[in-house]
């Protein structure tokens, strides 16, 4: 028969976003944030200069950088917040580098290796600041 007290150490699920590991998460979403943004405003010119048969796609390419940007400082502010987001962002990201991958066998095509390059960082930058960050944890109900 045990007589003495037994302590079990236990360690709750830290959603405070205080720790380390979710800081550097955080900054690698900051600066796919940054980057989007930086990226909208780079494709002003082009809009721009766009030949009125891709004058649409070349604005809904712009468009779409802001509202990455948006997504990702969404997910640099609250990264247990929008769990939703994550799998979104991530799949649109694999899913440009893989499509790059087997566009760039036709050299007909063009641009698949900036897109390997960026969207490929891109993916692996999300997914370690998923990792990083928890981000499959909920945030705790207010």
């Amino acid at each position: 028969m045990m007589t003495g007290a037994t302590t079990v150490e236990t360690r709750p699920a830290t959603t405070d976003g205080g720790g380390v590991r979710d800081r550097i998460g955080r900054v690698l979403l900051w600066l796919a944030a940054v980057g989007a943004l930086a990226a909208a405003l780079g494709a002003y010119g082009t809009v721009a200069d766009a030949e009125p048969a891709v004058k649409v796609v070349e604005t809904w390419r712009a468009y779409g950088f802001v509202v990455f940007a948006g997504l990702f400082a969404l997910l640099a502010v609250r990264p247990r917040g929008y769990r939703g987001v994550w799998p979104l962002v991530i799949f649109h990201k694999v899913a440009m580098t893989v499509t790059a991958l087997v566009y760039a066998r036709n050299a007909a095509i063009e641009g698949t290796s900036t897109v390997l390059i960026v969207d490929g960082v891109l993916s692996v930058l999300l997914v370690l600041a998923l990792v990083l960050c928890r981000g499959w944890v909920a945030e705790p109900r207010r």
